[in-house]
């Protein structure tokens, strides 16, 4: 096993290229369902993708519209001309025997995201462009021979492809986490990683540091998890490291990644593009977009995650936190209406605070939110804040009355609290009389001496014994504050 301080010598770069279903109701080219989830294989599919005879193609609007938003995410220029094109690699599951693609015009062109790292940081991702193409379908190898599924033939992609701009697999990952978050807050895709709704390819390659040359790059092909997109890009440097030091060549080739053996394993030497013979497809028209098209189009998209990071810097949130909460867009639109509709900064922090809480422990592998628990209104939560910021409310009993309010939505905060007797005294006077009974106690008169002798971590003491005796509805900040005075200290 290579050691790190080998790795230390070596530069790693990484390009992604990620391929991203589009949620539309049918296919790129057929009128066949696009949801192939839970459906018989073979079950969703037309004559255009079984390539009979004599079928022809027609472009589905609705994907051309879905890869327009997808250029707004990327902050990319959409072509007013793009064409389509033949792929001519042998598919065993796209029975016309070609791909239709994008080669020489693609719809998007090249475009920047970037991306923010949980320390803090962040750094630019470059997109060389993103085209238009359908998938292929799905094969399933049983020892001696394989089973075709072509429900998935024919789904409409885009296909998005970066630059070499990648240099670690912490980067790598926090790459792909960004643009699942881009594509699925733009409503381009349903974001189903397990059903393959977005797929990575990584190119990974190792140089001498300080070298002007990238090295020879491998690519493993249809990492659907973030996780996986990591630990595979880590295994292909160290395996790439390895050779080099034993003065081997590096193969371009394209390699599987085995989840349960964790590494990867060969499977293809790696083609080049005219390897596949791409010749412009006759039987579809180009596609050709005016400004106002694309603007009125692009115009529907909602709020994207750099938005809602940049609205809440007036949170003063951990960028952990502000990226654990964009994790969920529910919960992002939830705490931007409650920045408008309340117009502080406290109750939208307050509520950001109480909703991380509720979906701790909701993700899935990937580090997608899988259940948001979103159920009481913006009114009541605004009025829960509201309560808590004049001290009718400790902090705690705020947090069990907003869990009760997403159990029973239509009750208000202040009820809640009144039938859990959860409301906090705050009545100077009301409060004098329990402090004095704790000072006058001759259980406390030790604390009280040694208060008085300027011990002051006893103070948290006798305020416990205050909120105590006032079955926990006495403002604590205030009883503090009384046993100072009463003590003259």
């Amino acid at each position: 096993m290579v050691s790190d301080e080998t790795l230390g010598k070596y530069q790693m770069t990484v390009g992604i290229e990620c391929h991203v279903q589009l949620a539309t109701a049918t296919k790129l080219f057929s009128g066949a369902d696009n949801d192939e989830r839970g459906k018989s294989p073979n079950s969703v599919v037309s004559p255009i993708d079984f390539g009979l005879p004599g079928m022809l193609p027609v472009l589905n609007r609705g994907a051309v519209d879905l890869a327009i938003k997808a250029g707004k995410a990327l902050n990319s220029p959409i072509a007013h001309v793009s064409r389509f094109d033949r792929k001519h690699y042998f598919y065993p599951d796209l029975p016309k025997g070609y791909q239709t693609t994008q080669m020489y015009q693609p719809i998007i062109g090249p475009g920047v995201i970037n991306i923010p790292m949980d320390s803090g940081e962040s750094f630019n991702v470059r997109i060389n462009h993103a085209h238009m193409e359908e998938d292929a379908g799905k094969l399933t190898h049983h020892g001696g021979f394989s089973l075709v599924d072509l429900n998935r033939a024919g789904t409409p992609l885009i296909e998005i492809v970066t630059e070499p701009d990648i240099h670690s697999s912490v980067q790598a990952k926090a790459f792909v986490v960004e643009l699942y978050r881009l594509m699925t807050y733009a409503g381009v895709t349903r974001g189903d990683l397990y059903h393959g709704n977005m797929r990575f390819d990584v190119n990974t390659s190792a140089a001498p540091k300080g070298s002007n040359e990238l090295g020879t790059r491998s690519e493993v092909k249809n990492l659907n998890s973030f996780r996986s997109v990591e630990r595979a890009i880590e295994f292909e440097f160290r395996r790439q490291v390895e050779l080099l030091e034993k003065g081997e060549n590096i193969v371009q080739e394209t390699r599987g990644w085995d989840e349960a053996k964790q590494r990867t394993t060969s499977q293809r030497n790696k083609e080049d593009s005219q390897d596949y013979r791409y010749m412009p497809d006759a039987d579809i028209p180009p596609i050709i977009l005016s400004d106002e098209e694309i603007n009125r189009i692009q115009a529907t998209v909602p709020p994207l995650p750099p938005f809602y990071r940049e609205s809440w810097k007036v949170l003063n949130l951990d960028s952990t936190v502000t990226n654990a909460l964009i994790a969920d867009q529910p919960t992002a639109q939830l705490i931007q209406r409650i920045l408008e509709k309340s117009g502080t900064a406290s109750a939208a922090r307050r509520v950001a605070i109480w909703q991380l809480m509720a979906v701790e422990g909701q993700t899935d592998d990937s580090g997608i939110v899988q259940n948001t628990g979103i159920h009481a209104t913006d009114d009541y939560l605004i009025e829960l804040s509201n309560m808590v910021e004049k001290n009718e409310l400790s902090s705690t009993a705020a947090k069990e009355i907003f869990y009760e309010m997403n159990r029973r939505p239509d009750i208000a905060p202040r009820d809640i609290a009144a039938e859990k007797n959860l409301i906090q005294v705050s009545d100077e006077s009301e409060i004098i009389k329990v402090v004095d009974s704790v000072l006058n106690d001759p259980s406390f008169a030790k604390a009280v001496a040694d208060l008085e002798a300027g011990n002051e971590k006893v103070i948290g003491f006798l305020v416990g014994q205050v909120m105590k005796k006032s079955q926990g509805k006495a403002n604590p900040a205030l009883a503090q504050k009384l046993i100072k005075e009463r003590l003259k200290i």
